[in-house]
């Protein structure tokens, strides 16, 4: 069936697409092949596309509900790629519900969350991630993730992923019609071309999953678990962050006993913060389920915020070192810095090579205008501006380029054993994990998903 014909078997959807409560102007939006009609039965009006017209919104009793603009968008030219007319009039809730129920009289039906942009994607006008890209935009917390959110859904992450796709593509055909002449050693059939192909293939894909992680956090923002022995001051350091007594802080060692979250905003950027119990040895049972639920929350963290008293900080860093050896990125923090006469002879862990950790007192807040801008930097990793080329990214992108990575490691490790059938297979696998990303290879249950987490109207 063709596109036109699918256009034409939809029924029509409506939905109010302005935020919840009262505004100055309020937006209804209809979708599919009577929208025009019930557009111009609603205002009264011929409607002519991309002229906006002033017109009454009439109620089926021929009295005036709202008067406004109607927009008439003509198929293919639209948001959706089908017709599309907005009504917009004022932002009162009861105004619009008028005007919405009217559409519903006409034979519209009322809209399922995200199904405006779900049809967007199955007209071709969207691929599945800049779709994704439209709720990440509404949803921005700053104008850093706004602009990211702005260019994947300009086709920015889109364009990497496609342009991976491709070559993924043109290596499987390689490698497959090598595979119709299995008596010719692999090298006369241009395999060290082939070799060096995906070499760089992997070099690229590399380098677009470092950019998606980043995206992720802009989007999602930091999974940052705060770490150290009892009475380091971690959960001080909550508070502060938090604004707030969120924390329970005495001078009992093991007070902490549970995990404690807490979503932060820390110089715009977003955190997730997570107190937990201190590390020591020893400890009653409930300290030592504590510390196992800290343990096992560190295998989830983007950054281990470790925080130890600055009068003993080398023998404080052992008990937490093994700890938070597989968290990737990590930020020492030497606390109670005004119960210090010196800095001298304070060094770093011998198990770190990051930065010089930082001397600050949770208490006078000394030293915290560094911290905030390690963390700042840490959260971001290069991309502490949003600069050209970032854009947002979500878990599930992070994870299908994760899987195409090491499909395409694979292949070629098949590569260099000659098991042509095994690397084409990997190629495959690759290519199509890929294709997950903007929805080339989907299932309908993950677009469901998708596009039920989106606002009602888009």
């Amino acid at each position: 069936m063709t596109a036109a014909a699918q256009t034409a078997d939809r029924d029509t959807i409506a939905a109010i697409a302005t935020a919840p409560g009262a505004g100055g102007v309020g937006i209804v939006r209809l979708s599919g092949p009577d929208a025009r009609t019930i557009g111009e039965t609603v205002s009264a009006r011929t409607l002519t596309p991309r002229l906006a017209h002033y017109a009454r919104f009439l109620g089926g009793d021929g009295v005036a509900i709202d008067d406004g603009i109607a927009l008439y968008f003509a198929a293919p030219a639209s948001y959706t790629g089908e017709d599309v007319v907005e009504l917009q009039g004022h932002g009162g809730p009861a105004v619009l519900q008028a005007v919405l129920g009217r559409c519903v009289e006409l034979g519209a039906r009322l809209a399922r969350p995200g199904e405006f942009s779900e049809r967007a994607f199955l007209e071709g006008r969207l691929d599945l991630a800049q779709a994704e890209a439209v709720a990440d935009l509404i949803a921005a917390g700053d104008v850093r993730a706004a602009r990211a959110a702005r260019r994947a859904l300009d086709g920015e992450f889109s364009r990497r992923v496609e342009a991976i796709a491709g070559g993924l593509l043109r290596m499987r055909i390689h490698t497959e019609a090598a595979i119709d002449f299995a008596d010719e050693p692999l090298d006369t059939l241009g395999g060290e071309a082939l070799r060096t192909g995906c070499a760089q293939l992997s070099v690229e894909l590399e380098a677009l999953l470092a950019a998606a992680q980043r995206g992720r956090r802009l989007r999602d923002g930091l999974h940052a678990v705060i770490v150290g022995p009892p009475n380091a001051g971690k959960s001080s350091l909550l508070n502060l962050l938090a604004g707030s007594d969120r924390a329970i802080v005495t001078d009992v060692a093991g007070t902490t006993r549970d995990l404690l979250h807490e979503v932060v905003r820390v110089d715009g950027v977003e955190l997730t913060l997570v107190d937990t119990a201190g590390l020591r040895e020893g400890g009653g049972a409930i300290e030592r389920e504590g510390m196992r639920r800290a343990r096992n929350e560190l295998d989830q963290a983007d950054l281990a915020i470790v925080v130890l008293d600055a009068r003993e900080p080398l023998t404080g860093a052992a008990a937490v070192e093994d700890a938070v050896a597989g968290v990737s990125r990590r930020l020492w923090v030497y606390n109670k810095a005004d119960l210090v006469t010196s800095d001298a002879g304070i060094g770093r862990p011998a198990a770190d090579d990051a930065k010089t950790p930082l001397l600050v007192s949770v208490r006078t807040g000394a030293g915290m205008d560094g911290f905030h801008a390690r963390l700042r930097a840490l959260a971001l990793e290069g991309a502490v501006d949003g600069g050209d080329g970032a854009f947002t990214a979500r878990a599930r992108h992070v994870d299908a380029l994760q899987r195409a990575a090491a499909e395409l490691a694979d292949a070629r490790a098949q590569l260099d054993h000659g098991a042509l059938e095994l690397a084409a297979e990997a190629l495959r696998g690759s290519h199509d994990a890929l294709g997950e990303i903007t929805g080339r290879v989907h299932a309908d249950d993950l677009l469901g998903h998708i596009f039920s987490s989106f606002c009602i109207g888009k």
